[in-house]
């Protein structure tokens, strides 16, 4: 019985090692190290692995909205529409339409389709009577963190 015990309590504490050891690692790795020197992919793709829950990265919405906001401060257009759908839905930050329309409006100036059809500045919708922008928006909002961080993590300097 004596035996049982201890191999537990051993188990326990390897277990609770590992954990450690993998949180550590998880801490140091040249993306992070990158990405606190001010390298906007690396923080976007950081934000999104945070985003994601993606090699050995809990979910955790507020850091993914920090380093992507971080990123997205330095003009990474796939870091700014990120942020404009987390604003959107309150993801990992206070909903705010009123900056998630600013963040749109920043990626729509650099020409980004989705973002011109959420504010209604595209050409195609501009003539259709039936358009529901807000329908679009909620859409769009919805699907853009996720879709948005698998492209991040796809992408190269």
């Amino acid at each position: 019985m004596i035996k049982i015990i201890k191999l537990i309590v051993c188990v326990f504490v390897l277990s609770g090692m590992a954990v450690t050891h993998a949180e550590e690692a998880a801490q140091k790795t040249p993306l992070k190290e990158f990405a606190e020197q001010g390298n906007a992919l690396a923080q976007a793709q950081l934000g999104a692995l945070f985003l994601l829950g993606r090699d050995g990265y809990e979910v955790n919405l507020q850091e993914a909205a920090a380093w992507m906001l971080k990123a997205a401060e330095q003009g990474l257009l796939e870091a700014e529409v990120v942020v404009a759908a987390m604003y959107d839905r309150g993801l990992g930050m206070p909903q705010d339409v009123k900056k998630a329309t600013q963040w749109y409006e920043k990626a729509a100036a650099k020409g980004h389709g989705a973002s011109l059809a959420i504010l209604g500045k595209n050409e195609a919708a501009k003539g259709s009577v039936a358009f529901n922008y807000q329908a679009v928006r909620l859409k769009a909002a919805t699907q853009i963190p996720n879709e948005y961080a698998k492209k991040i993590l796809l992408k190269t300097n």
